[in-house]
């Protein structure tokens, strides 16, 4: 009798830790990419989420990824870029983690005319989703560094389209989208920057995800308020957990995030992107930056993208490790 109920003991905690390590499969794991491990720092936008199929997306590779050789890349199966911005889709990049100061990052490693994102996706074969009219100035570029062009793909607002386990939209960011004439190369960019001006990419976007364990992620890109955060993001999509951008005056502020956040779309968990500053010290928030504003004001619970550090996410939008 005393086997049995010590069978029935260890059998109990056999199942627990199965079913512990199936909750944990299914969640969908987040890890910044800085440029200094271990802070949030001021020019940090790059995060990959992985889904609990292995389906990785990086998003917005801009200046602090060290190229498509930077070990914490591991797989990409798509880039997502929100805009045409050089510190979001990469004029140049580090050359390792930890150069300079979290103010003052260096960035030596010249990505034009390619652009980091292009760059990455060729080497890694990944696929680049974009929306408006950046697809085919991506195919271009891919063709000229010898990639498929088709691995440029389109999903316009309203649509959708799969990656692996991971449906990806895009949805309105109020914002500015010119391709600088360094980025066009040629005779054309020369004149381009010459009369100060860019060439047009149509509207920025940001990007509602859909992961197979049912997270659903807001990722706002650089963008103002829009009447689309609630009726699209938050009625209509229901995100759970949202990445804002708080940096003002280029985007929306901490107030004005706050408010989209809390009045518009109430995700069950919230991370924080392109502050303009840098933000910790040691990995904790710095007083009176604009983040600690911002997580001071948020009511759901707000967490630091601190770079090399994974969050895990449940279904729900509740963060279960690396909180």
């Amino acid at each position: 009798m005393r086997f049995k109920k010590t069978s029935v003991v260890g059998l109990a905690i056999f199942a627990g830790v199965i079913a512990s390590s199936q909750a944990m499969a299914s969640e969908v794991k987040i890890t910044p990419l800085g440029s200094h491990d271990g802070e949030f720092c001021r020019l940090d936008r790059a995060m990959v989420f992985e889904d609990p199929d292995g389906t990785r997306l990086l998003y917005d590779a801009g200046r602090t990824v060290a190229g498509a050789d930077d070990p914490r890349l591991g797989k990409i199966d798509a880039v997502l870029v929100s805009h045409m911005h050089g510190d979001h889709v990469g004029d140049r990049h580090i050359a390792k983690v930890n150069e300079g100061s979290c103010s003052k990052p260096e960035f030596p490693t010249v990505s034009l005319p390619n652009t980091n994102s292009v760059n990455i996706a060729a080497a890694k074969n990944a696929k680049i989703i974009t929306g408006s009219e950046m697809p085919k100035f991506f195919g271009a570029k891919l063709k000229s560094v010898g990639a498929d062009p088709k691995n440029s793909q389109l999903v316009r607002f309203g649509a959708s389209r799969k990656i692996g386990g991971v449906t990806i939209t895009t949805v309105p960011a109020v914002h500015s989208n010119g391709i600088a004439g360094a980025m066009i190369g040629g005779d054309l960019g020369d004149h381009l920057d010459a009369a100060g001006l860019t060439a047009y990419a149509g509207p920025p976007t940001g990007y509602v995800l859909t992961f197979s364990n049912g997270l659903v992620a807001y990722l706002s890109g650089d963008t103002g308020v829009t009447a689309e955060q609630k009726i699209v993001v938050g009625d209509q999509y229901k995100a759970k957990l949202v990445v804002m951008n708080i940096g003002d005056t280029f985007t929306t502020g901490p107030k004005e995030a706050a408010y989209v956040v809390n009045d518009l779309i109430k995700p069950a968990s919230v991370i924080i992107s392109h502050a303009n500053e840098p933000a910790t010290e040691g990995g904790k928030v710095i007083a009176g930056t604009r983040s600690e504003m911002f997580m001071k004001l948020s009511a759901a619970p707000t967490y630091l993208p601190l770079s090399g550090m994974t969050m895990s996410f449940d279904g729900m939008g509740k963060c279960t490790s690396g909180c």
